[in-house]
């Protein structure tokens, strides 16, 4: 194993984390703004529903802004603790 192959290791890890990040943003992002033109939609059409629209609201998006968090953790596992570098260890090994 020599260290080129690590380093590729790495930096390949390093594309596929910023990828990874990117799309839990961008889908973190239209989650929220589908969430608000559906509420606001509901709002339109019957304003009496206006607080329990607003308290699903607030509940959706809450559990929707979780995931990125998620991801945030599996890209820093991903990052810090390559489980990568022991499999070529150990591929080259035995």
């Amino acid at each position: 194993m020599t260290p080129d192959m690590i380093a590729m290791i790495y930096a390949y890890t390093a594309v596929g984390v910023g990828v990874i990040l990117a799309a839990a943003g961008l889908g973190s992002a239209i989650g929220w703004g589908l969430i608000c033109a559906k509420t606001l939609e509901g709002i339109a059409r019957q304003p009496e529903m206006k607080p329990a629209l607003m308290t699903n609201m607030f509940i959706f998006a809450g559990l929707m802004e979780s995931f990125p968090f998620i991801i945030l953790a599996f890209a820093m596992w991903f990052l810090f603790a390559n489980p990568f570098v022991g499999a070529l260890q150990s591929a080259i090994g035995g």
